[in-house]
């Protein structure tokens, strides 16, 4: 299938708001849209991945869809957002890979189970899909024809926004769409832009080497902006919102959200130079030490070591690999506000404006005053 571009022009005067990678969590886009101050006024790009992997997808979908109806709303197709349509729309066979790989993997998450589960229609294996199919076309139409609507790419007289990324700005009615829409680790690709390309798809963490961190990527040389901030996928992801003044304006910023508790920092702590840091992109390990709360781990791809939190080792056959993680320090002043992720008897591991890392200082929480972690070597 190719791309279908959508192409307009903003009004001088509007600020834009552009949010990638929703997965479903209602509540978090909600947040976000309150904490960015959006009103009918904003011009609302949604750069794909509106759905899928999150326990309020159906609701999500619909939501969007009122905001659609109500103001200015550009929504994009993203590569979990064409699961559903694939499924209604594709005629083609649905067998037991599909079943394995999307159905029973994402569960109660799946958009198409979320529908299932409304209109009372029971899935237990691959045998039921065809009659969810003519189901799911009877009883949500308007749902499923939205997503099947939804353009790849809308370009304006100084942005391109698509999910994934596309090689150039040249015919890209004849490009792909699944290939814009799952575009992975696109700013590694080489590609420069004479005007902005705005993407998701790809959580930005996965790109840091130096630290962790969930924040927008601006690349001003390349002109070319990565937004997706590891909502519902990762246990530190946050909902990013790049903010435009106005159509021709470069003075970006962006506003976050997560629903981390907050705690203020009490105690100065250094910054850990050259940390190990494991994404899934090459997350196998070793356990070397196996323990309840941390194990020691060999990393395979570097062959350091690091201390892992147990809940974040899964096996694949007979090779282990953990969630993203890292053993970074983060530097924090007395005062600072940090992000609580994980409490742990050995310290904290936190987020500092978007970055995160382990804290081992005490910590003024709203549910705690003075509370220090065991100041280990990672």
């Amino acid at each position: 299938m190719k791309a279908v571009v959508k192409r307009v022009e903003f009004p001088a005067g509007r600020r834009i708001l552009a949010v990638s990678d929703i997965h479903g969590n209602l509540p978090w886009f909600r947040a976000l849209l309150d904490k960015a101050g959006y009103t009918g006024d904003d011009i609302l790009v949604l750069v794909g991945d509106l759905v899928e992997k999150g326990a309020d997808s159906l609701a999500t979908l619909r939501y969007i869809m009122e905001l659609s109806a109500a103001h200015t709303v550009y929504a994009l197709c993203g590569n979990c957002d064409n699961l559903a349509v694939d499924f209604a729309y594709g005629g083609g066979e649905l067998g037991r890979d599909f079943y394995r790989f999307y159905l029973s993997v994402w569960r109660d998450r799946a958009l198409i189970l979320q529908m299932a589960a409304e209109a009372g229609i029971r899935v237990e294996g691959p045998g039921d899909l065809p009659r969810l199919r003519e189901r799911l076309l009877e009883s949500f139409r308007p749902e499923l024809a939205f997503l099947r609507d939804l353009p790849t790419i809308l370009e304006t007289g100084h942005f391109v926004f698509v999910h994934g990324g596309v090689p150039s700005y040249e015919a890209m009615e004849e490009l792909d769409a699944w290939r814009c829409m799952k575009n992975d680790d696109f700013m590694s690709q080489g590609y420069s832009f004479p005007k902005y390309c705005v993407v998701g798809h790809w959580p930005v963490t996965l790109y840091r080497t130096d630290y962790p961190c969930c924040n927008p990527i601006i690349d001003r040389k390349r002109k070319i902006i990565s937004i997706d901030g590891g909502c519902v996928l990762k246990s530190d992801g946050q909902l990013n919102a790049l903010v435009i003044p106005e159509g021709d304006s470069r003075d970006f910023s962006w506003v976050s959200y997560d629903d981390c508790p907050v705690g203020v920092a009490l105690d100065r702590q250094a910054e850990r130079a050259d940390p190990v840091i494991i994404h899934w992109t090459d997350h196998d390990v070793e356990v070397l030490e196996r323990g309840t709360e941390f194990s020691l781990c060999r990393h395979t791809a570097t062959g350091r070591t690091l201390p892992v939190l147990t809940k974040y080792l899964r096996r694949r056959g007979e090779q282990e690999w953990c969630e993203d993680t890292s053993d970074y320090r983060l530097a924090v002043e007395p005062g600072d506000r940090l992000s609580i992720v994980e409490e742990t008897s050995r310290g904290r591991l936190v987020k500092k404006d978007g970055v995160t890392g382990w804290y081992f200082g005490r910590l003024k929480g709203p549910e705690r005053e003075e509370k220090s972690g065991k100041m280990i070597d990672f």
